[in-house]
């Protein structure tokens, strides 16, 4: 903690967990113990590095604002993860009601005659934390998992497929036996009009050798008719 008379600011130092080509940001709490409006402004040495929001405002007394430092992706590390760049924080007195609008560089202005409370607070780089075992087979067991769950979706998959091909199945069969029923019917249908014109065939047989003969025309008719019955019915069983 890095302690004025004006303003208090915590930490005292700006901690970045570096990342190469990762955004990192620090927060930075302003507290004012004093029962005046203060003015702060933020100043760095190396600003397209950073970016800091807001970087000027009024701390209302007896209150707290919070300012938030954002480094920008870095493509490579420095030299033993040192860091030269430092921050300024600038902070004056104000009359009561003013705001952010009203904040201008005249006020920081030790030349014009203001006081203006300085305070410096430098950077500092921290590694990140190693990768631990455990979370290693963590990662290990939810790829498990996951692998898990899709070989259970692809029984799922298999056991609906074979669910559906049987009731299709189920369906033809169904099907085909309606046909072979209706077939059946035809056949013995056909077969009883088949034992029906045998024995008209008889009965005009045994009556045309009472009448001598006379009925030999339309026997030889009648047989013609029950073969090419018979043909029928055979091929189509």
């Amino acid at each position: 903690m890095s302690t004025g008379e004006l303003l208090t600011s915590e930490p005292s130092e700006l901690k970045f967990t570096f990342e190469l080509r990762k955004q990192i940001s620090c927060s930075l709490q302003l507290s004012n113990k004093t029962d005046n409006y203060v003015a702060f402004k933020v100043k760095t040495t190396n600003p397209k590095k950073y970016c800091v929001r807001p970087n000027a405002g009024v701390v209302l007394p007896r209150s707290t604002c919070e300012v938030m430092v954002t480094m920008q992706a870095q493509k490579e590390a420095p030299p033993d993860m040192q860091c030269r760049d430092k921050f300024l924080l600038q902070s004056v007195k104000v009359n009561d009601g003013v705001t952010t609008k009203d904040i201008t560089a005249e006020m920081f202005n030790k030349e014009a005659g203001h006081v203006v409370e300085e305070c410096k607070l430098r950077v500092v780089y921290v590694s990140p934390p190693p990768v631990q075992e455990g979370s290693e087979e963590g990662s290990s067991a939810g790829v498990s998992d996951s692998d898990g769950r899709h070989a259970n979706a692809a029984e799922f998959a298999s056991g609906a497929r074979a669910f559906t091909e049987g009731l299709a199945a189920q369906d033809m069969s169904s099907e085909a036996r309606a046909l072979v029923t209706k077939l059946t019917e035809e056949k013995n249908k056909a077969i009883q009009k088949n034992n029906k014109l045998r024995q008209e065939l008889e009965l005009l047989r045994h009556e045309g050798s009472k009448s001598g003969g006379g009925l030999s025309v339309i026997f030889v008719i009648l047989i013609g008719l029950l073969g090419i019955i018979m043909g029928y019915i055979m091929k189509k069983s």
